[in-house]
């Protein structure tokens, strides 16, 4: 890092990288279902942090991810659960309205398909302490007390995210060792710990940053509507000691996304992108497709509770990949989609720090 670079600045994240044991503080957003071991091997042979979104992954899964990334890198990588919704309460004849309507966009959905649940949390759990892996994270709310104890009797760190400053001070206070600040500028899920904020308090980046680092005392990484080195410079100017990028990455051939998703990231505005609760049941931001438009429409069914939503809509979304149809994708996507490069995720990391550190050492 040049000696140019803002003392206190350079200091903050030389702590954070060295703690962490990373050559460069760009983390890998843990995206489920689009973070291939592929992915998180280039960015930490890069330097940066890998990412494993482990939500969907059964227990042998997770340690099969595990030692994929381990044979092929050194680096260092993290793993994440989604803390467990409530219960969903269950409506019949709501849930044949929307299966109704998604019928007007994909194949018929069978009654018995809302039924379909997530993998055991705690069997999940028991993976993430198997692998052992140097970090762990969480969204939508903490892990319990007793799981922080077995990972700090492991030496795991815990990265905890958050979106308002009260969930920080409230991950402090547990025990985490970092937390991330995630803006509503951020694609995928709000990891928001009551569902029913999450569209209600919508925080920028660039507002939520400074305040969460004045609140705690740990580090803070920033995440949301990070695009290019400029953001990557601004975030850590806030305050931020690193910083994560989800959406930037998924155009690089290590995503492995389908193409229909990562040409329409290319020229997706920020205004072109959505909050909703089409998809899953939780709110996230994706593509304003004509799903999204017409799902969130006045007259159309209300989204059913997570998981209900997310089993309902399975079939049109699967139907749409196969056919490469970007309208009925579940095309998850932050305000600065369009700043994704189709290039090798290593230069990109490297590309990223490497024009951050220029800009803040400019006079």
């Amino acid at each position: 890092m040049p000696n140019a670079m803002p003392s206190a600045l350079h200091t903050r994240v030389q702590e954070f990288c060295q703690r962490f044991q990373l050559r460069l503080p760009i983390l890998l957003g843990p995206m489920a279902g689009a973070c291939p071991a592929s992915l998180s091997i280039a960015v930490a042979e890069a330097g940066g942090l890998g990412a494993c979104g482990a939500l969907l992954m059964q227990p042998e899964e997770i340690a099969a991810w595990v030692a994929e990334v381990r044979a092929n890198t050194k680096g260092v990588f993290q793993l994440n659960l989604w803390m467990p919704d409530p219960e969903p309460k269950r409506d019949a004849e709501h849930e044949a309205q929307l299966r109704s309507f998604l019928e007007n966009w994909g194949p018929a959905v069978p009654p018995q398909a809302a039924d379909s649940r997530p993998p055991d949390f705690a069997a999940q759990c028991e993976a993430l302490l198997a692998a052992n892996p140097p970090i762990v994270s969480s969204v939508m709310g903490l892990y319990p007390p007793e799981f922080v104890q077995k990972l700090k009797a492991r030496g795991i760190r815990w990265f905890a995210n958050i979106s308002t400053v009260a969930e920080a001070k409230a991950a402090e206070a547990a025990g985490a060792d970092a937390v991330v600040a995630q803006g509503m500028e951020a694609g995928g899920h709000r990891g928001c710990f009551d569902a029913s904020l999450a569209e209600a308090q919508q925080v920028g980046l660039f507002a939520l940053l400074p305040a969460v680092v004045d609140a705690v005392s740990i580090p803070v990484v920033a995440t949301g509507g990070i695009g290019d080195a400029r953001g990557v410079a601004a975030a850590l100017m806030l305050g931020a000691s690193a910083v994560q990028i989800g959406t930037g990455f998924l155009r690089t051939p290590e995503a492995k996304i389908v193409k229909a998703w990562a040409d329409a990231l290319a020229h997706t505005m920020p205004e072109q992108t959505t909050l909703s609760r089409a998809f899953s049941g939780r709110t996230g931001r994706s593509i304003a497709t004509d799903y999204v438009k017409a799902a969130t429409a006045p007259g159309a069914p209300a989204p059913a509770p997570y998981p209900v939503q997310r089993a309902l809509t399975a079939a049109m979304r699967t139907d749409a990949v196969k056919a490469g149809d970007i309208q009925r994708m579940q095309a998850w996507a932050g305000q600065a989609a369009a700043m994704a490069k189709a290039e090798p995720a290593a230069q990109i990391v490297q590309k990223l720090w490497d024009d951050a550190q220029a800009l803040l050492s400019a006079r």
